[in-house]
């Protein structure tokens, strides 16, 4: 007997949380054992609502292959999109409300845009005091070259009101229950940026349906959430979209809090542009290693700004190297880096890495701890063992 991949996830995830094994309502514990189409050697973070995160290891190229690029669903996944038949509106404060098919968007002048995208809650795992959400560590990080029209083209076809001052984007996201639907915004001006695309390809090919498929936004140096999926509808509204998932979702108090403190709605302000970043693909943490010469690399990001150095530690932190960069780059994109190392001797060690970006950020030795775990950027580190 045939059955699909998302009933059979729909009713593994049910005989578990029946059996008592695990809440229906939380996610997966993190399994890098089970194959999911497409997505080989991923570690599955959930299954409910399908969240793969990438092996730090897979961030040794540029551009990120398709079946290594990180999933993040807040919802299930459209269990059918036909290409034919979708179609996306534009509406709100517009003079010309506008439904487009697939083929209307293809005829519009395409443009690509490479772009390191991230989720807010990337390395959440790592920090202390715990907080809760989908448990990820170095790896729900991917660089993409996206095609597609500009969403500002789009806009104008439209013919914006002056009231218009946000752009709200609504996937086909199937909501359980009465969860709240994902819905997020962005100022205008970040809508009409040059950069900002209506997506329809990936990479060279069509969008998969994991990453958006038919057309999703993408809001280039911004957190993943910006860059919604499975687009139907984008709305142009006179103030920021009000729902879950702009407040209290995706918020950062104004000014830092102590664990278990209260923050105020009025406190906090939306997460937006991601901040300086690396992480080391290898050596892998844990890894024993027989020869004293080691070539480490890794990648580097900063959302709107550029990459301008990274710097390796071999020594605690005591002293710092510079790492060279790879010649590959663009704008929101991260850049590669390597650095060759020879260990004094055997014994273990831990290497770290700190990146510094255009406008003069450096990664912290500990980052600024937050109730939801948004944009963790510590020093990476990974320990290793050489061999005598």
């Amino acid at each position: 007997m045939m059955i699909s991949r998302r009933d059979f996830l729909k009713n593994t995830s049910a005989a578990l949380a029946a059996a008592g094994a695990i809440h229906p309502l939380l996610s997966w514990a993190a399994d890098d054992s089970v194959v999911v189409p497409g997505k080989d050697g991923m570690i599955v973070r959930s299954l409910r609502f399908v969240d793969l995160e990438m092996p730090p290891e897979y961030a040794n190229s540029f551009i990120t292959p398709v079946p290594h690029f990180f999933v993040r669903n807040h919802m299930h996944e459209p269990s059918t999109l036909d290409a034919a038949d979708w179609r996306l509106t534009i509406g709100g404060e517009v003079e010309k409300p506008l439904t487009l098919s697939l083929a209307d968007l293809a005829r519009l002048e395409a443009h690509t845009v490479t772009s390191t995208l991230e989720c807010a809650g990337n390395g959440r795992a790592f920090q202390n005091p715990h907080v809760p959400g989908v448990q990820w560590q170095r790896g729900a990080v991917g660089t993409g070259r996206f095609t597609g029209p500009h969403l500002r083209d789009v806009l104008r076809r439209a013919g914006v009101k002056p009231a218009g001052k946000h752009v709200m984007f609504h996937g086909l996201d199937e909501v359980p229950g009465k969860v709240p639907p994902f819905i997020r915004s962005i100022p205008l001006e970040k809508a009409t940026d040059a950069d900002t695309l209506i997506a329809l390809q990936m990479n060279g090919a069509a969008l998969t349906k994991h990453h958006g498929f038919p057309a999703r936004a993408l809001v280039p140096g911004w957190v993943g959430a910006a860059s919604c999926k499975w687009l139907s509808e984008i709305k142009v509204l006179d103030k920021e979209f009000a729902g879950n998932f702009m407040n209290p979702g995706y918020r950062m108090p104004n000014q830092p809090i102590k664990p278990g403190e209260a923050v105020k709605p009025e406190d906090t302000h939306p997460v937006t542009a991601l901040g300086v970043k690396s992480i080391i693909a290898s050596p892998t943490d844990g890894a024993s290693l027989k020869s004293r010469s080691i070539h480490i690399q890794g990648a580097a990001w900063a959302g709107e700004a550029d990459i301008a150095h990274v710097e390796i530690s071999t020594d605690g932190g005591a002293t710092w190297q510079a790492a060279q960069l790879g010649k590959d780059q663009a704008h929101y994109a991260w850049r590669l880096w390597s650095y060759t190392w020879k260990a004094p001797r055997s014994g273990d060690y831990t290497i770290r890495s700190r990146a510094t970006d255009s406008q003069g950020h450096t990664q912290p030795a500990t980052a600024v701890w937050n109730p939801s775990g948004y944009l963790y950027n510590a020093i990476d580190q990974v320990k290793i063992h050489v061999a005598a």
